[in-house]
């Protein structure tokens, strides 16, 4: 296997991070480096109309300023509601308008009240996470993973952030919020496209 550097359009150390510890766990020689090893992440307007679009638009971002030889990795996640039409899907990030700290609680307390008095049978959801590789080559490969649930009557958990402590998981009795990480890895939207991600990328190293 030879050893590549993927850079990844965040911001966010964490998700760095995370990413390196699961190539390490997959046994590959991956190194993770975040948009901060660039510059930063370069401005850009996510006005795609799918999760796929928008991580095509924010890894096509950090390519304009990365090495030629560069992998771009960029994720578009969010949560879809079947009751709403699918909304808050690619707004769940904005969707009460709010940004930084308080963001999280009105998201969640404006999607309890948009399902407010609809029954159990029909708060079913999913968080979808599309992760867009852009290859040195030109190629552009697409992992896409969801997680099945139910939106809950009120929050519950102190493990997730966002919507997770809304959202219901039949099949373990609990909410993302309340599930210990590495389970939640293992069922979680982001966990699957990330170990589909390293799947291809043992067939091309």
């Amino acid at each position: 296997m030879k050893d590549i550097k993927i850079y990844i359009a965040t911001s966010n150390p964490h998700k760095a991070a995370e990413l390196g510890r699961m190539f390490e766990t997959e046994g590959l020689p991956v190194r993770v480096e975040g948009a901060a090893s660039l510059g930063g992440m370069p401005e850009c307007e996510e006005n795609g109309d799918t999760f796929e679009a928008n991580a095509l638009i924010k890894a096509r971002a950090l390519k304009a300023v990365a090495p030629k030889d560069a992998y771009i990795l960029a994720d578009d996640s969010g949560i879809v509601v079947d009751a709403l039409g699918g909304r808050p899907g690619i707004y769940s990030a904005r969707y009460a308008g709010v940004s930084g700290a308080g963001a999280d609680a009105a998201n969640n307390a404006k999607l309890l009240s948009e399902l407010a008095g609809v029954p159990d049978e029909k708060r079913t959801a999913r968080f979808v996470c599309a992760l867009k590789l852009l290859e040195p080559g030109g190629g552009e490969k697409t992992f896409t993973g969801t997680f099945e649930g139910v939106i809950n009557h009120g929050g519950k958990g102190e493990n997730g952030f966002g919507y997770d402590p809304l959202f219901f998981v039949p099949e373990k009795n609990m909410t993302s919020a309340q599930l210990d990480p590495d389970e939640k890895n293992l069922l979680s939207h982001r966990g699957k496209a990330q170990r589909l991600l390293a799947e291809y990328l043992k067939t091309i190293l």
